[in-house]
């Protein structure tokens, strides 16, 4: 089982940054990758970025350049920076893992991921 407990959400200004953490506890197996998604409401979960345990990165193009995602092997902890947020950014925040390897396949899409953690709200006001 794989436990994913994020935190770090909250309200910012327009062009402000926010560091978003998500703490993993793994059982006997280990993920191939880990990702962030955000939802906003009434839209589709998106992926916002993504990170193989070789340390390769991923992200849409809505976010690259202001969204970084990180990884802190020793602390089990995965990590997205968010600089020059802005209010399209609202959306509640998703940490999701992997323990089936569909990285060249399905990095930003909820299809490559088993598990979620429950969320973390970031609000953005312009």
């Amino acid at each position: 089982q794989v436990q994913l407990v994020e935190s770090g959400g909250g309200s910012v200004q327009a062009g402000g940054s926010l560091r978003l953490s998500c703490a993993a506890s793994f059982a006997s197996y280990s993920t191939y990758y880990m990702g962030w998604f955000r939802q906003a409401p009434g839209k589709e979960r998106e992926g916002v970025a993504a990170i193989n345990s070789d340390g390769s990165t991923t992200y849409p193009y809505s976010v690259k350049d202001r969204f970084t995602v990180s990884q802190d092997n020793a602390k089990n902890t995965l990590y997205l920076q968010m600089n020059s947020l802005k209010p399209e950014d609202t959306a509640m925040y998703y940490c999701a893992a992997s323990t089936v390897d569909y990285w060249s396949l399905w990095p930003l899409l909820t299809r490559g991921y088993n598990y979620w953690g429950q969320g973390t709200q970031v609000t953005v006001s312009s």
